[in-house]
């Protein structure tokens, strides 16, 4: 068997630690990129006059693009390596989000803007795998826990691009100039922020017969299904990410129709969302530590219960923005402790992460256009009633996320 070349780390902590930093600033431009489509969605919707379900149609080409850069990430990594793949992959992000841009205001053309959001989708899909391998391959270099933090730097993004968005409504700022004046601070910062990542082979190659057979891998992919508690992992990540995924997309027009309230205060709101969610991811470390990931996960899905249903039914607008706190709060730690439980198991972890990983995106990225087609004929707001039951159903199945090690006491 030949050997691959040898991976190049840095040799310097402050080498370690600008790369740690870039992967950072990778992690919060993704946020910030989302933050932008979604905070002047309700600007774009009535701009092109769009019904709700229209706007699913559009959200489903950002999420076909999603689904094939997630597919051809991998591809792209090996072909390119971590630098040049990560910026090639925010690079159409700002280009997708540009386009979006003139398509709405200067075109007035929702093709346009499909065309657009498949190119945003694609370059987010396909940067979101390359930049937690990163993450990963950083905190193995400083030896401690750093990727909580760096899921709450794109939230963080999120935030941002939220306060942004609001602002640029406040002041009638056009969609068009929003999202170029957005992509240009895409592009340059990953440009500035990629030349600190290290050059090196993160993969090593595999030789055609290093593999196993195709028939056995398929085997093992299959196999790992035939755990009841693989199943309820999965549940658990279908309604944290629908939760999620589905605010992201949403929440500004459920402000703005079911509440009757501006763009502005759609996109405020959406600030809100976000930050609850930051704060849930940075405190969830020490929170999980501390007490149990089963605990923190039923205490998760009571408050994101509670929040949905306040956002949803509650006549005064200020308890449905607590509503929207306590729904970030609440879905806020799904995936990741989803991904560690799956992860529990070392003899098949790639293959469980993998399965329960496909789940968690199909919700992210199928969840929302579902949301639109029904919310045209029920409304938004009752639309989002789909939110409520998935997230009882992630409650019920958090038992299956207890350690190994505990699950296995229990048992016996």
């Amino acid at each position: 068997m030949s050997s691959s070349p040898q991976r190049t780390s840095p040799v310097t902590r402050s080498e370690l630690v600008a790369w740690r930093n870039a992967i950072f600033v990778m992690f919060a431009l993704s946020g910030l990129s989302i933050a932008t489509w979604v905070s002047r969605l309700p600007a774009i919707r009535d701009g092109l006059g769009l019904t709700t379900g229209n706007v699913g149609v559009l959200i489903f080409g950002m999420s076909a693009g999603s689904i094939l850069g997630l597919l051809l990430s991998a591809w792209i990594l090996n072909a390119l390596g971590p630098r040049r793949g990560m910026a090639l992959s925010m690079l159409l992000v700002a280009v997708g989000l540009a386009v979006v841009g003139i398509g709405a205001g200067v075109l007035v053309s929702p093709v346009v803007v499909f065309i657009g959001l498949a190119i945003f989708g694609y370059g987010n899909g396909s940067v979101d795998v390359m930049m937690n391998v990163e993450g990963a391959a950083v905190e193995k270099e400083l030896g401690k826990t750093v990727m909580p933090l760096m899921h709450a730097l794109f939230s963080a993004g999120t935030v941002a691009g939220a306060g942004i968005g609001a602002a640029a409504s406040a002041v009638r700022i056009d969609v068009t100039w929003h999202a170029i004046g957005m992509s240009v601070v895409l592009a340059v910062g990953v440009l500035v922020a990629v030349r600190f990542v290290p050059i090196r082979q993160d993969i090593e190659a595999v030789l055609p017969e290093d593999r196993a057979p195709f028939g056995e891998r398929v085997r093992e992919k299959l196999l790992v299904w035939s755990d009841p508690r693989l199943i309820f992992i999965g549940l658990i990540m279908l309604g944290m990410a629908f939760a999620e995924g589905s605010a992201n997309d949403w929440l500004p027009i459920a402000v703005v129709d079911g509440h009757g309230r501006s763009n502005t205060t759609g996109a405020i709101v959406f600030g809100v969302f976000v930050g609850a969610m930051t704060v849930g991811r940075v405190a969830g470390g020490p929170l999980i530590d501390r007490f149990d990931r089963v605990s923190v996960l039923r205490i998760s899905a009571v408050t994101g219960i509670i929040g949905l249903a306040l956002f949803i039914f509650s006549p005064a607008f200020p308890l449905a923005i607590v509503g929207a706190v306590l729904w970030g709060l609440g879905c806020s730690l799904g995936f990741p402790v989803g991904m560690s439980a799956a992860a529990d198991d070392p003899r098949h972890a790639a293959a469980r992460v993998s399965a329960v990983a496909m789940i968690g995106y199909c919700a992210f990225l199928v969840g929302p256009p579902l949301i639109g087609i029904v919310a045209d004929h029920v409304g938004i707001l009752n639309a989002l009633l789909i939110v409520f039951v998935l997230m009882i159903v992630a409650g019920l199945s958090s038992g299956a996320a207890r350690e190994r090690s505990a699950a296995a006491q229990s048992a016996g």
